[in-house]
């Protein structure tokens, strides 16, 4: 069974329209999906720049990497762990940070 059956007819005159498909592209989102979000109170952002996942994904090597050296110094002994757990830390909320200023919608004021 549909999650959503109660159907909602709206009309829109041609700029309107034209506005809400342009805006509905520019999130990814369908027209519908985009109206949703904004019901909910949310403001979809814009697609993230072609080079968004790039980024991620070398902050995650980064990551992954910095995860390699600990494992290799706390075997050796020639790390201070509170150190390096804090510069992980530190990587981990950036890149969340990143995500959610380009990605997740702004709660409507």
């Amino acid at each position: 069974m549909r999650k959503r059956n109660i159907r909602v007819q709206v009309w829109l005159n041609r700029e309107e329209r034209e506005k809400l498909q342009a805006s509905a592209k520019k999130s990814g989102f369908s027209r519908e999906t985009y109206l949703r979000t904004l019901i909910n109170g949310f403001v979809p952002k814009e697609l993230p720049p072609a080079d968004y996942h790039a980024l991620i994904k070398k902050l995650h090597a980064i990551g992954n990497n910095l995860n390699q050296i600990a494992a290799k110094a706390n075997a050796t002994g020639h790390i201070d762990r509170s150190v390096f757990q804090d510069e992980a830390n530190r990587l981990r909320k950036s890149v969340l940070d990143i995500r959610a200023a380009v990605t997740s919608p702004q709660k409507l004021e």
